[in-house]
């Protein structure tokens, strides 16, 4: 009922910069929270971010803060990821993911919609 699809990934130097983009659509939606997981080869998908409808409520993890920013167009039912000063060790297929209930939580199973992902890669 609803679909995630993400845009915005691809190439980029060390210390460059992209922006991710979540577009939702379906049946009357209206998600609660969205978050970004990503997940390299050989490790497991981990949280980065999320948001919730007010834009007014966000979490990092760690190894993002003062670098990523995530935020929401509810108009267009759009999250955006901001991804500044990029590291070799942010490359993987980043996810985008949502929930109706607003809890801004950080395990997968917390989030009921997902994305195919989109590959970010980071050169030295």
């Amino acid at each position: 009922q609803v679909q995630l699809v993400e845009s915005g990934g691809g190439l980029v130097q060390a210390g460059g910069s992209l922006r991710l983009s979540c577009a939702a659509s379906g049946r009357s939606f209206r998600s609660g929270a969205m978050a970004w997981f990503r997940q390299a080869p050989g490790k497991e998908r981990e949280f980065v971010t999320s948001i919730r409808r007010s834009g007014g409520m966000t979490y990092y993890t760690d190894s993002v803060k003062g670098r990523f920013t995530i935020s929401r167009d509810n108009a267009k039912n759009t999250v955006y990821l901001q991804m500044n000063s990029l590291k070799p060790e942010d490359t993987a297929v980043y996810y985008c993911a949502a929930n109706d209930f607003g809890l801004l939580a950080t395990t997968p199973v917390s989030y009921d919609y997902w994305g195919q992902g989109t590959q970010v890669t980071v050169s030295s």
